[in-house]
């Protein structure tokens, strides 16, 4: 599995959006701002799959500004969006932008794959409630908006206990804990919600999660990170500014990057290094010099 998304992200990493926390956080903001003025208009952009195999296919995109809860305490949506923005930032770094852009996507496209799934199980074993197209669209309605990124969005938690289970978080900004063991009441709490919530929830939850395992199956072979080296990612910026870089140029004239296959062509601020750990001359931005994978022997390891 890691070899075949070190595949992706080195054809398709230059793709991958920079600060893709901030983006979904803004529109999160947006989404919050038209459930202010007028909450049946997140009826006309939620993750509605009847509606949507009937042509209205942009909700396929715009359910996910749905706010995380609707009608819920602002304060409290302030604050989970904030948690998400520090941790997903901080997941960004030390997964690397092409990674944790695959990890939330996958986690939308779970999430939308659920909504059809829904669709099926109320066909074939609720029949009698979408019998009617006044039923379906009244029923797939509502249901449609149990989808919402706020599953996704809060399994920043799990990701974060498998890359660095040691970092230590102040909760409540007085007691002391470390990722692993929050990522373990996270799960405790979404057990229980399985466990009490209808069959329509649990689909959402379950079908958000996915992503979560695809992120295990691909990080079984990934070195754990300590707080020390995320917050060496973090200021890796600025150390290049302050140092020359170790880099030999390109063949072509330019430096490239063996991930992502950007040059200072493409990306003139970019700055490159080679990896003492991998056998070759291979180069890496500074993207990708902390979190690609080692090539050993001809064989990515």
């Amino acid at each position: 599995m890691n070899n075949i998304i070190h595949k992706l992200e080195k054809k398709f990493g230059k793709y991958a959006i920079n600060n893709l926390s901030l983006i979904l956080v803004l529109l999160q903001a947006v989404g919050n701002v038209i459930n202010a003025i007028d909450p049946s208009l997140l009826n006309y952009i939620s993750l509605n799959p009847y509606a949507i195999l009937h042509g209205q296919i942009w909700r396929l995109v715009t359910w996910v500004i749905i706010p995380m809860s609707v009608g819920g305490n602002i304060f409290l949506t302030l604050i989970m969006l904030y948690v998400f923005y520090s941790f997903g930032s901080n997941l960004e770094r030390a997964m690397g932008v092409f990674r944790y852009n695959l990890y939330l996507f996958s986690g939308m496209l779970f999430t939308a794959l659920g909504a059809f799934f829904m669709l099926c199980y109320m066909y074939i074993f609720q029949f009698e409630m979408v019998a009617t197209a006044e039923l379906a669209q009244l029923a797939f309605g509502i249901l449609g908006m149990y989808f919402s990124t706020f599953y996704v969005y809060m399994s920043i938690f799990l990701a974060m206990a498998i890359f660095i289970p040691d970092m230590t978080i102040m909760l409540m900004f007085i007691l002391p804990i470390k990722m692993k063991f929050l990522a373990i009441i996270y799960a405790f709490i979404l057990l229980l919600s399985l466990l009490q919530g209808n069959v329509y929830s649990r689909i959402v939850i379950i079908a958000s999660l996915l992503n979560v395992m695809l992120l295990f199956l691909s990080s079984r072979n990934v070195k754990h990170l300590a707080p020390k080296q995320v917050v060496r990612r973090k200021s890796f910026q600025h150390e290049l500014k302050k140092a020359k870089a170790v880099s030999t140029v390109h063949k072509s004239g330019r430096h490239k990057c063996a991930i992502c296959g950007v040059t200072e062509a493409d990306e003139p601020e970019r700055e490159f290094r080679y990896c003492s750990k991998c056998d070759g001359h291979y180069q890496y931005c500074d993207r990708h010099i902390y979190t690609h994978a080692h090539v050993k022997d001809g064989k990515v390891v």
